[in-house]
């Protein structure tokens, strides 16, 4: 790494913590002491937070993906506290409810520029957290580059990406070497960790939680035909017939077959944990090797690699989410609590806009501030990010649902 990599938006003074603590563990521990990162122990994965004590919330996600992207990165080269970095904060900006959540400040967000989870990731690392004035966490272009998983502005017909037209400053800072939308390399082993994560975790969960169950898919020819499809419209360009190939290799490894037949026995616990760390290790061991073959046993980082995923388990891994998509995000879409969910972040974003004085002592100055209707409806939609799934209902219980 280099003293470009180590350089902060806003230079701080040399600290000398006595046994030559790195500007990437002090990073790492920004992170992991921001209330941002509290948060997110309250913040919807896939089930609602707090529902029930065995599923995942985005602040067990973020551990089990830095975790990940930790182990990936340091055995290619990459600095292990930057890529362990990347995967701590990259749901840092991910509202109440998830994905539901998400869709819906996008829609009401409209007027300046949209919601993306992912831009306001960056958002709350460069200038929200409390922790530098006007840089937030202050990180490292190092810690930031791999902390962009697309590092690219709003475009039409691209549904993700990466910045706000607002915070186009700190993000032309951080890519200023000139890659275009090439990812670093350690922002790949984030990307990788946090999709091996979420689609076998989600399964895990799904399958814990009652609703998802793989003896169908092993049975029935027409339900694995179904699911392939879904998976071609959502996560993939392949061919159905690849994705089918690699659903018939994935339902036949005994690992999988072991699961079938989940009852929630503690034996059927013990067959689940271990599919779950079986596929994950194959995952991310598969994509060691195959940059290796490509790129050598030399350690590499930052521009000097990308990360190859072989075909197969990449396939294997979009199935693994349409499964989670198929059987557990659709069901759970179409229960009247998703709805609702959804009504209550936009009724709390026109109140809150209506009434600014009830934004918190964080929000309320820069509202002031604005010189526009549109900044001005950014920091509501910051602030509506920031909550919790049960800040977001009592604010609606407060501001909206009260009554007269």
């Amino acid at each position: 790494m280099t003293a470009f990599d180590a350089q902060r938006w806003i230079s701080e003074p040399a600290k000398d913590s006595g046994y030559g603590r790195t500007a990437y563990q002090r990073d790492r521990a920004r992170v992991l002491h921001s209330a941002g990162f509290r948060r997110l122990a309250a913040k919807t994965q896939v089930h609602t937070a707090g529902s029930d004590d065995f599923l995942r919330t985005r602040l067990t996600h973020s551990l089990e993906v830095a975790q990940i992207s930790r182990e990936m990165g340091e055995r290619l080269g990459c600095d292990p506290d930057v890529v362990d970095v990347a995967g701590l904060a990259h749901d840092l900006g991910h509202p109440p409810f998830g994905h539901n959540g998400e869709a819906a400040l996008h829609i009401v967000a409209e007027p300046c520029g949209g919601f993306e989870g992912n831009a306001q990731t960056l958002r709350v690392l460069t200038r929200l957290e409390a922790k530098v004035p006007g840089a937030g966490l202050n990180l490292t272009r190092a810690s930031l580059d791999a902390s962009c998983k697309y590092p690219w502005a709003r475009q039409p017909g691209r549904r993700k990406f990466g910045v706000y037209a607002d915070d186009r400053p700190v993000f032309d800072w951080i890519r200023s070497a000139g890659h275009g939308e090439r990812k670093c390399l350690e922002a790949q082993v984030m990307d990788w960790a946090d999709d091996v994560a979420y689609s076998v975790h989600d399964v895990e969960d799904g399958v814990h939680g009652g609703y998802l169950a793989l003896r169908p898919l092993i049975d029935d020819a027409d339900e694995r035909a179904a699911l392939c499809a879904d998976v071609a419209a959502a996560y993939s360009d392949e061919p159905v017939d690849e994705l089918a190939a690699a659903l018939d290799q994935l339902l036949a490894d005994p690992v999988v077959t072991e699961v079938a037949d989940y009852d929630g026995s503690y034996r059927s616990q013990v067959g689940l944990k271990r599919m779950t760390s079986v596929l994950t290790g194959r995952f991310v061991a598969s994509a060691i090797g195959a940059t290796q073959s490509r790129f050598g046993t030399d350690p590499v980082r930052r521009y000097a690699a990308d990360l190859i995923v072989p075909r197969t388990v990449r396939n294997q891994c979009a199935l693994l989410k349409g499964m989670a998509l198929r059987y557990v995000m659709r069901t759970r879409a179409a229960e009247e609590w998703y709805e609702q969910q959804r009504v209550i972040l936009v009724e709390l974003v026109q109140a809150l806009s209506r009434t600014p004085q009830a934004l918190d002592p964080v929000f309320a100055p820069l509202y002031e501030a604005a010189e526009s209707d549109a900044e001005a409806l950014r920091v509501v939609i910051d602030q509506v990010a920031s909550l919790t799934d049960t800040a977001a209902v009592t604010w609606h219980r407060t501001l909206v649902a009260a009554p007269a």
